[in-house]
């Protein structure tokens, strides 16, 4: 009996130590399901889906937009985001170009996109969290890109919204 005990208890111990084993991570499979999620993302704003964009933005999220003034939490980011949402399209983003990659432990993503928007080219970039089974941006940087030989005719235009703005922020620090 004692034999038999040592053995059910030896195979118990194997099947736990089994059953809660890392499971290697898949990267082909969850690139598939990172591009996925960001593509249903972009989808979801393109159709005023707001539960659907927002739901796949971690609570504590923040979202970086194109103006210097953009940098906001998920609450403040919701609340700017509404109005449009609300008159039945948000904006229409698709990703022509994006690179993910992960963390060791499979539960970080970090990734940057090249996007086809109304402002003509953009780069978006974010990190990803794992909560769960489910895929959460924690954080998005959206930034319009400026073509290097137009740079010095692009200064000036900026110059008079931000020159102020980085002049007040200097003085913060």
């Amino acid at each position: 009996m004692k034999k038999l005990s040592l053995i059910l208890g030896a195979c118990l111990i194997a099947v736990v130590i089994f059953a809660y084993r890392e499971t290697p991570l898949d990267i082909t499979r969850e690139k598939e399901t990172v591009n996925l999620f960001l593509d249903e993302w972009h989808a979801a704003a393109a159709k005023a889906d707001y539960k659907g964009y927002f739901d796949k933005i971690a609570d504590d999220g923040r979202y970086i937009g194109t103006d210097a003034n953009e940098n906001w939490d998920k609450q403040a980011f919701e609340a700017f985001a509404k109005p449009y949402f609300n008159q039945g399209k948000a904006w229409d983003f698709k990703a022509i170009e994006r690179n993910i990659y992960f963390s060791k432990d499979g539960k970080t993503a970090w990734f940057d996109e090249l996007l086809d928007t109304w402002m003509k080219a953009c780069r978006g970039s974010g990190v990803l969290e794992k909560q769960g089974k489910e895929w959460k941006i924690k954080h998005y940087v959206l930034s319009m890109t400026v073509p290097n030989e137009v740079t010095k005719e692009v200064l000036p235009l900026k110059a008079k919204y931000e020159n102020t703005l980085i002049e007040k922020l200097k003085k913060q620090q």
